[in-house]
């Protein structure tokens, strides 16, 4: 039987699994397609799974019933969250890859206790915004001879420049919030802005006196448009596994921090 895969918690979160070595009904919650979430044992750990079918449609609507469920064990343990589209042939592939990780996966349920991640979308000017306007249409640039290379030093000075001033924001950002740890990506969109996406890994306990700060943040920032949305689970701050060949999913990993905004 393969296995759909949703997060890793403690076993000791769930007093039902303590008399059970094999996988057991998770009540009041359902995965993807309505399917029945089961508890399945493994040492110290437990793996929130669902039952898995080649006919199940792995879509933008599963994405949401994946995410809704790792919400749902937030509330009440650490969870380590799957990627979405994690699946597991059968219980030898989900045991070998929790057996194989486990000293990891217990590192990181220690790291993240009591912890929950806050994400905040950031959307500023383009810095650079009139220096492109006065550029040629992307199919009238050069792509030999001097007149290219003029252009890639120009590319690169404006990326520099937007490098530059997303980074003065993040670090704005982080003397505001002060989080425990922090991922930061940076990217230019279409309307001539950037945007910021910053996850804030905090304690579960400050959520309240991360928000005030938000609502303070608002008001100083003048020259920003700031979303913000949380207590989520620390998905990108569980680190990425060591084995990669233990099985077809791996756990979801943190993504390194990109300031450098693309073009």
């Amino acid at each position: 039987m393969a296995w759909y895969a949703y997060c890793i918690t403690e076993r000791q979160a769930f007093p039902e699994l303590l008399r059970h070595r094999k996988p057991i009904p998770m009540e009041a919650v359902t995965g993807i397609q309505g399917n029945q979430i089961f508890l399945y044992p493994a040492s110290d750990l437990a793996v929130i799974v669902s039952e898995y079918s080649s006919s199940d449609n792995l879509n933008q609507q599963a994405g949401m019933e994946h995410a809704r469920v790792i919400a749902d064990c937030f509330k009440t343990s650490t969870v380590l969250p799957f990627r979405f589209g994690t699946v597991f042939a059968d219980d030898e592939a989900l045991r070998r890859s929790i057996r194989s990780n486990q000293r990891q996966f217990l590192t990181n349920i220690e790291r993240l206790r009591g912890k929950a991640e806050m994400h905040l979308k950031v959307m500023l000017d383009d810095c650079c915004r009139d220096q492109i306007r006065r550029y040629a249409p992307a199919a009238a640039l050069p792509t030999v001879g001097k007149a290219y290379l003029s252009n890639l030093r120009e590319n690169a000075t404006l990326q520099r420049e937007r490098q530059t001033k997303a980074r003065a924001v993040s670090v704005q950002m982080h003397r505001m919030f002060l989080p425990l740890a922090e991922e930061v990506t940076c990217r230019r969109m279409d309307t001539g802005k950037m945007l910021l996406d910053i996850a804030h890994l905090i304690d579960s306990a400050s959520v309240e006196r991360y928000q005030n700060k938000y609502s303070s943040a608002s008001v100083l920032m003048k020259d920003c448009q700031m979303q913000l949305s949380g207590p989520w689970p620390p998905y990108h701050f569980v680190h990425r596994l060591t084995h990669h060949n233990a099985a077809p999913g791996t756990a979801a990993a943190a993504r390194p921090a990109n300031l450098a905004a693309s073009a």
